[in-house]
């Protein structure tokens, strides 16, 4: 494996965590699986692990993939529990398939009094395209002052970068019901040339969305710097005939936006929607609102909290609408209810899978679940689960996605060899981001140049695979076979002082 730097507050004696003698650096989060069925859709699991300021984080910080029975793929930890990953998925770029993330500190992460609203970026955040090969390629930030922000960074089919950013704008809130001298938390929406960095496109909500209409009072402001978080833009989808449809948390809206003026097609929920939301259709706090075809719209139903004080106001869920756009009213078309109930303070995302499966990843509590497309009541939350994980203790992913990915790491896979009192080798073996590895080949031998195969297959175990091998070094290698047995990747070789006479 890639042995990076860990975080030196991970608790390596945790039952939680994985520890692996060929990674020392390494240790990911251990979940469980509660429900596992036939008919899950193929792929595997990207989450980014990060926790609230008060609990304790297991396992590092970062970007984790993670096959379905909970093992590690590939995990690249961040140098401190206060540095975050989000929106961690496969996207393409130019034709390739690439690794993308937003990295910085989320505040209300590092502090219990953050200078920032709960869940903003801090200074100097920015956006991270990584090639198959776990190189980072590019680094993009936000432009025009703003921070990168987040909630959402979509590449393109013109190979740009459609992305949210946040900035705080001084303002007079008194007649709103705020602080005299204060800001608005004003978010914007960026297109930005990848190759060239330069800003095609920007829009923002204060300019166009009446703060008046958020569903939190300026009051707030007082409890975060002064800061007035009304909008909380939190995912924004190219739509048809150059619209962009824009998901605001705290107005309880989703609104259909034309990108030439800026102007607002439509709005759904909130206060001024124009849609009449239908029985069991109406949603708050939403995240990640998606396109399903013309009149249907995805999203996650937070149905929760005002603050992080606030009794539950409703349970979360999948949410798919169908959008009747000549009388102007949202129905309910399919919902997805996790068993058992979740009330879900913030975050969270639902994701259209390649079978037609649904995974939905609860944001601020533990879990990913998988679904059937046909999905589930409130009265029935176990029908049509096929697949449920839950993450240890309060650790949390801001979305969670299953993707198709090919890793083929450009370093070397990593060996470590302890010899055992009957005079044979224990080899451990891994390649952190290796998705191609099925089996080892173990060498050894006398000097470094004169190695022989020991062990000619042995099946790959899960992240790190332990072999046993006769005791014939000094002198160590193993070798990573694909699944037509061909050589992949060679590790370093390393060396093992022999303690003679230990045989029986």
């Amino acid at each position: 494996m890639d042995n990076l730097n860990s975080q030196s507050s991970t608790d390596h004696s945790n039952p939680q965590v994985w520890n692996f003698v060929s990674a020392p650096n390494l240790h990911p989060m251990k979940v469980t699986i509660n429900v596992n069925k036939p008919g899950t859709a193929p792929g595997l699991l990207f989450v980014a692990p990060y926790t609230v300021y008060e609990a304790a984080m297991i396992g590092q910080t970062g970007a984790l993939i993670m096959d379905q029975t909970g093992n590690p793929v590939w995990c690249r930890p961040l140098a401190s529990r206060y540095i975050q990953n989000t929106d961690f998925r496969v996207q393409m770029y130019c034709g390739n398939p690439v690794l993308t993330m937003w990295q910085g500190t989320i505040s209300g992460t590092q502090t219990a009094t953050p200078n920032l609203p709960a869940g903003d970026p801090e200074p100097s955040a920015y956006f991270q395209i990584i090639n198959q090969h776990y190189k980072v390629i590019k680094n993009l930030f936000a432009k025009k002052g703003f921070t990168a922000d987040v909630h959402e960074f979509t590449i393109t089919k013109r190979n740009t970068a459609l992305f949210t950013a946040v900035k705080q704008v001084p303002a007079d809130l008194s007649k709103y019901g705020g602080p005299l001298r204060g800001y608005f938390d004003d978010y914007s929406i960026q297109e930005v040339d990848i190759e060239t960095g330069e800003l095609v496109f920007f829009w923002s909500a204060l300019e166009h969305i009446n703060p008046a209409d958020s569903m939190v009072p300026a009051s707030s402001a007082t409890s975060s710097n002064n800061i007035w978080d009304c909008y909380h833009v939190n995912s924004v989808e190219e739509g048809p005939n150059n619209t962009l449809l824009v998901s605001m948390r705290n107005m309880w809206a989703i609104y259909n936006i034309d990108k030439e003026t800026g102007k607002v097609i439509w709005q759904l929920g909130g206060k001024q929607s124009d849609f009449k939301l239908g029985p069991n259709a109406v949603f708050s706090w939403q995240h990640d609102a998606r396109y399903r075809s013309k009149n249907r719209i995805s999203l996650f139903d937070d149905a929760c909290c005002a603050s992080s004080t606030s009794p539950p106001e409703g349970q979360a869920r999948g949410l798919i609408l169908h959008l009747d756009y000549k009388d102007k009213v949202a129905s309910v078309d399919r919902t997805y209810y996790h068993d058992p109930a979740l009330y879900v303070p913030s975050q969270g995302n639902a994701q259209k899978l390649s079978n037609g499966n649904q995974l939905i990843g609860w944001g601020q509590e533990p879990y990913l679940s998988e679904f059937r497309n046909a999905g589930n009541t409130r009265r029935n939350p176990s029908f049509n689960l096929l697949y449920d994980m839950r993450y240890p203790n309060q650790n949390l992913s801001y979305r969670a996605f299953k993707n198709k990915w090919v890793g083929l790491p450009l370093y070397p896979p990593s060996i470590t060899v302890d010899l055992l009192p009957d005079g044979e080798a224990k080899v451990y073996a891994s390649w952190n981001g290796s998705t191609e590895t099925v089996a080892w080949q173990v060498l050894a031998g006398p000097t470094p140049f004169k190695l022989a195969v020991v062990v000619f297959s042995t099946p790959r175990t899960g992240c790190e695979t332990d072999i046993h091998a006769q005791e014939v070094g000094p002198y160590f290698q193993v070798k990573a076979l694909d699944s037509c047995g061909n050589v992949i990747g060679t590790s370093p070789t390393t060396y093992v002082k022999i303690r003679r006479n230990r045989r029986k």
